[in-house]
C-alpha cells in the first residue's frame, strides 16, 4: 500500500514520525511518502493525488498547519481516505471531522506504531 505522511513541520518529524516508522516492520510492507524527508520544497500532492498513485494519508495533527489542512482539502476531493493520528495531551483541529471521522490518539512512539499497525492490518482486511 502506498501511503502518504503528512504532518505539520512545527515538531521534529524526522525523529519522532519519519524514523520510527521507517525503522518499523511496516516499512517493509508497505511504501511510505515521507514528503520532507530529503527537500523542503513542497511535495506535489496534487498530482499524486490526481493520478490515484495514494492509497491513504496517515496525517499527524498534533500540530495545527494550513499546508497541511490545504492537502487533505485535497485527499477529501479526490476522495483518498484519511486517518489523523494525534498524541496525547494535544487538541486537533475540530475542522478535521469534516474531512474524516478517523482519529487515532497514541501516548508514544510504540502506542503510535502499534496502532498504525493495527489500522492497516484493519484497512487491508475491509477495504
Amino acid at each position: 500500500m502506498k501511503i502518504y505522511i503528512s504532518h505539520s513541520r512545527s515538531f521534529d518529524f524526522k525523529s519522532g514520525l519519519y524514523q520510527p516508522l521507517m525503522n518499523s516492520p511496516l516499512a517493509k510492507e508497505h511504501e511510505f511518502i515521507l514528503p520532507h524527508a530529503e527537500h523542503e520544497e513542497p511535495f506535489e500532492i496534487k498530482a499524486a493525488l490526481h493520478s490515484k498513485s495514494i492509497d491513504l494519508i496517515i496525517a499527524e495533527v498534533s500540530f495545527s498547519s494550513t499546508g497541511q489542512g490545504i492537502e487533505l482539502g485535497w485527499a477529501d476531493i479526490y476522495e483518498v481516505p484519511i486517518v489523523c493520528i494525534y498524541k496525547d495531551g494535544t487538541v486537533p483541529s475540530g475542522s478535521l471531522s469534516v474531512v474524516t471521522k478517523r482519529m487515532l490518539m497514541y501516548t508514544s512512539t510504540e502506542n503510535m506504531l502499534e496502532d498504525i499497525t493495527k489500522l492497516l492490518q484493519n484497512y487491508e482486511t475491509n477495504y
